[in-house]
Parts: structure tokens; C-alpha cells; sequence
């Protein structure tokens, strides 16, 4: 079950500084809210398929679930109950604002995941043995 894959790895660790300045220098109404969504769904996936040998639709399924579970809590103001409002990593990472069209980013990177594993499955989105 689990494995390591230098690959994925680096898919992870490539998506992380993108999404890191994204955070940091993107201060916009586009990019930063729906890009950054859309990303973060590709890089929690790679992550897990760097450890994992899951199949594909198992992580992606999962990381979706987990994505609309965090957004789920953001509508009930988890941070806020937290004690977190004031604590810019918490609200970074967590978020703190609901949003449907957060739920279409994370829908449309775990689309765009499973559409480059199929196309690309026997090349650089190959499962380890």
C-alpha cells in the first residue's frame, strides 16, 4: 500500500512553491481564490501518490471528498471557532470564506488529474509497481 515515488514527489514539491507564492504575491480576485483551488487539489493528490499505491480514482475521489469537507467547515466558520480569525496561516490554509465556485476549482483540478492520467497514464503519470 504504501511506496515512495520520486516523481510525484517532485510534482508535490513543484505545486507546493507554486501555490507558496501564489499565497505570498498574488493578491487578486482570480488567481489567488480559483487558481489556487484549482491547484491545491493537484497537489494534495500528488502528494498522496507519492506515498501511496492507491489506485488513481481512490486518491482522487478521496482528495475531492477532503476538499469539500474543508469547504463545508469554511461555511461553518471554522476558524473563527477555532480562536483562528486572527492567525494568517490558519486562515490560508484552512480558508475562511465559503464558496460555490471554490467547490467547481477543486471539481475541475481533480477532472484535469484523472483526464492526465488517462491520456498520459503510461507515461508521466504512470503508477508505480
Amino acid at each position: 500500500m504504501f511506496r515512495f515515488n520520486s516523481r510525484f514527489f517532485g510534482y508535490t514539491l513543484a505545486l507546493f512553491v507554486i501555490e507558496t507564492l501564489i499565497a505570498v504575491y498574488v493578491h487578486d480576485n482570480f488567481v489567488r481564490p480559483y487558481v489556487g483551488d484549482y491547484l491545491v487539489v493537484m497537489l494534495l493528490y500528488c502528494a498522496l501518490r507519492a506515498f501511496s499505491n492507491a489506485s488513481p480514482l481512490k486518491i482522487a475521489v478521496a482528495v475531492l471528498l477532503f476538499a469539500y469537507f474543508i469547504e463545508l467547515m469554511q461555511y461553518f466558520h471554522l476558524v473563527d471557532r477555532m480562536g483562528l480569525a486572527g492567525n494568517t496561516v490558519a486562515r490560508t490554509i484552512i480558508g475562511y470564506g465559503f464558496e460555490w465556485l471554490d467547490l467547481l476549482a477543486y471539481t475541475l483540478g481533480i477532472i484535469t488529474i484523472l483526464l492526465l492520467e488517462h491520456f498520459f497514464g503510461a507515461g508521466i503519470f504512470k503508477q508505480s509497481k
